[in-house]
C-alpha cells in the first residue's frame, strides 16, 4: 500500500460515513466491462462540485489491492452484480489527484519530475525483484513489471485537466503534458484501463488529439453515463422524502441540466447543501468566483450580450458547440465562449435542439451577480425594476407597465438586439417580468381555448393571479385584449376565476412607445 500506488480506501470511507450518500456503484460494472480490452480509456467531464472526486475515490476503494473494502460496498448496488468479486480489490493502481501537484509545482516540468520520482521510489518498493532499465523512465519501468510480472495497472487520474485550466499554464506546458499522458497510456500493454475526470474535454489540437484513443464522456456528449453525471431526478426525489423536503422547490432551484434521452440531473453539491440546511439557496455558485462567470459573458463577441439577454429572458439559443477547442483562453466565436458555459455548468444543453439555456433559480442568480457591468447596466436596472412592474401589473396600473416596458426596450437598444417584431417583444416581456418567476411558472404559447396565448404566467400560490399575456407589435393594443377572449384563452384557466388577469401589450414603432392594456377576466 502506498501513497499513489495500491492507495487505501480511506476518503470513500468518509463519503459513506456522511449523512447523506447516493449510490453511484453502479458506474463500476460499466468499467468492469472495459478491463483489458483495446477502448479500455476514459475521460468524463463535468462542472466542478458535481461528484467527480467522489466517483474517483470510489473506484479506488473498490479495485484497490492496498485496502479490503467488503464492508463499503456490500450493501451498494454493485454488490448485486456478477462481476463484483471478480475485480474487488483485485487490481494495482495508480491514483493520483493532478490539481494537489500541479498546484505545489506551478509548471508541468517540475511536476512531471515529482510524478516520476514517487512513483518510481512506490512500484520499486512493491516489486524490488524486477530489473528497471532506467529508474528516470517511468513508462519504461511500468512496461519492465509487466514483461517480467505481467502486472497491469488501474490509472485513476482526478482533475487531469487543471494544467489546461492554470492561467500561467504556458502554451509549451499544455502541449508537453498533453504528450506526457499520450506516452503514458497510448497502447500500453501494462494498462487494465485508464479513468480520468476533469472540468474540460480532451484538448484538441487542429483536428486531432495526443489522447483520441479516450472515450470522452461530458455535458455535451454524456452517453453512456449519463445516469452518473450528478444526482438524477429519482435519487433527489428519495431524499427529499427521506428529509422531508418539498422536491418542487427543490427543482425549481437546482434542476435543468437535461442529457440523454429523458435525463435529468442536479448538481450533488447544492442538493445535500440543501437538504443539510433544510434551506434552498445558492450553494454550487459559491464554491467558484463570479468573476469567473463575469469574464465570459463580458467577452467582446458580435451578438454575445444580446444572446446573454435573451438566455436571461428565459429562452433557448442556438449554439455550434464543434468549434471550441476544449482550452479556457482561446476564444475565438460567441459559440466557444456558449460551449465553455456548459462545460462550466452555467448552462444547460439541449442536444436536440442545439441550443442552450440558463438551467435553474441557482445558476440565474449568479448571472444577475454577473452583469453588474458597464456593460449589462440597463439590463441590471430592468432585473432590479422587475418586482416592481410585476406589483403595477397586479394593481392593473397600465401607465406604470408601460413605463417598464420602456426601461427594459432601453437596455435592449443598447444591445443592439433587434427589436423589429413579437419574438422581441416576448424577451422584453420575460426580462420586464423577471422576477415573476418567484411566483410563477412561464408558458410560452400555452396551449388555451381556440389556440395558443403568448404567454400564461401559473401561479405556484393561488393568492396570486393568473396572468394571460397576448403580444402585438404595431398593432391597436385593444386588438390583444379582444384576441385573447374571442380565442377562450381562458377556457382551460377557469378554475381560477375570479383572480385572473388579462395583459394586452403592443408596441408601436411609429410612436416607439408601448401600450398596456389590463383588465380582470370575467367570466361570461
Amino acid at each position: 500500500m502506498g501513497i499513489y500506488l495500491n492507495p487505501d480506501n480511506t476518503w470513500f470511507t468518509k463519503s459513506r460515513n456522511k449523512p447523506i450518500y447516493v449510490d453511484k456503484s453502479m458506474l463500476i460494472q460499466h468499467l468492469n466491462s472495459i478491463i483489458g480490452i483495446d477502448d479500455c480509456y476514459v475521460c468524463v467531464s463535468r462542472p466542478r462540485r458535481f461528484g467527480k472526486s467522489t466517483d474517483a475515490n470510489m473506484l479506488v476503494a473498490y479495485y484497490s489491492k492496498g485496502c479490503s473494502s467488503n464492508e463499503l460496498f456490500d450493501d451498494l448496488k454493485i454488490s448485486q452484480t456478477e462481476s463484483y468479486h471478480t475485480h474487488l480489490n483485485k487490481h494495482n493502481i495508480i491514483f493520483i489527484d493532478l490539481m494537489e501537484i500541479y498546484s505545489k509545482y506551478k509548471n508541468f516540468k517540475d511536476m512531471k519530475k515529482f510524478i516520476t520520482k514517487v512513483l518510481m521510489i512506490e512500484i520499486k518498493q512493491a516489486y524490488p525483484d524486477v530489473f528497471y532499465y532506467d529508474d528516470n523512465d517511468l513508462n519504461l519501468s511500468l512496461r519492465n513489471v509487466y514483461d517480467q510480472l505481467k502486472e497491469q495497472f488501474i490509472f485513476i487520474f482526478d482533475e487531469w485537466d487543471c494544467v489546461l485550466r492554470n492561467k500561467n499554464s504556458t502554451e509549451q506546458d499544455k502541449i508537453d503534458f498533453l504528450e506526457f499522458l499520450s506516452e503514458l497510456f497510448k497502447n500500453r500493454p501494462y494498462i487494465s484501463f485508464v479513468y480520468m475526470t476533469g472540468i474540460l474535454p480532451i484538448k484538441k489540437y487542429g483536428d486531432e488529439s495526443a489522447l483520441n484513443m479516450f472515450d470522452e464522456i461530458s455535458m455535451i456528449e454524456p452517453e453512456p453515463l449519463e445516469e452518473f453525471m450528478g444526482f438524477t431526478e429519482d435519487e433527489v426525489k428519495c431524499l427529499c422524502e427521506e428529509n422531508n423536503m418539498d422536491f418542487n422547490e427543490m427543482k425549481s432551484w437546482y434542476d435543468g441540466y437535461y442529457i440523454g434521452q429523458n435525463m435529468s440531473i442536479y448538481s450533488p453539491r447544492s442538493i445535500v447543501k440543501a437538504i443539510s440546511s433544510k434551506i434552498c439557496r445558492s450553494y454550487w455558485t459559491k464554491t467558484g468566483t463570479f468573476e469567473n462567470l463575469s469574464k465570459h459573458i463580458n467577452m467582446n463577441f458580435d451578438g454575445l450580450k444580446e444572446t446573454v439577454i435573451q438566455l436571461l429572458a428565459g429562452e433557448e439559443i442556438k449554439v455550434d458547440t464543434g468549434g471550441f477547442q476544449n482550452d479556457m483562453s482561446i476564444f475565438r466565436s460567441k459559440d466557444d465562449v456558449l460551449t465553455m458555459l456548459i462545460h462550466l455548468g452555467y448552462l444547460g444543453y439541449n442536444r436536440n435542439n442545439e441550443t442552450v439555456y440558463i438551467p435553474n433559480k441557482e445558476i440565474i442568480d449568479s448571472f444577475i451577480q454577473s452583469i453588474k457591468t458597464p456593460q449589462y447596466e440597463q439590463t441590471y436596472k430592468a432585473i432590479c425594476n422587475a418586482q416592481e412592474l410585476l406589483e403595477s401589473t397586479w394593481d392593473m396600473n397600465e401607465e406604470k407597465v408601460a413605463e417598464g416596458l420602456e426601461e427594459v426596450h432601453d437596455s435592449f437598444i443598447n444591445s443592439n438586439l433587434k427589436y423589429n417584431d413579437e419574438n422581441s417583444l416576448y424577451t422584453t416581456i420575460m426580462m420586464a417580468y423577471f422576477t415573476a418567476r418567484n411566483y410563477y411558472t412561464p408558458f410560452r404559447e400555452l396551449p388555451s381555448g381556440k389556440g395558443f396565448c403568448d404567454i400564461a404566467f401559473i401561479p405556484y400560490n393561488p393568492n396570486h393571479p393568473v396572468m394571460i399575456v397576448e403580444l402585438k407589435y404595431d398593432k391597436d393594443v385593444e386588438t390583444a385584449i379582444d384576441q385573447i377572449k374571442e380565442r377562450k384563452y381562458t377556457q382551460n384557466l377557469e378554475h381560477y376565476h375570479g383572480n385572473l388577469l388579462l395583459v394586452g401589450i403592443t408596441y408601436n414603432k411609429g410612436e416607439k412607445k408601448h401600450i398596456a392594456k389590463i383588465e380582470k377576466f370575467v367570466k361570461e
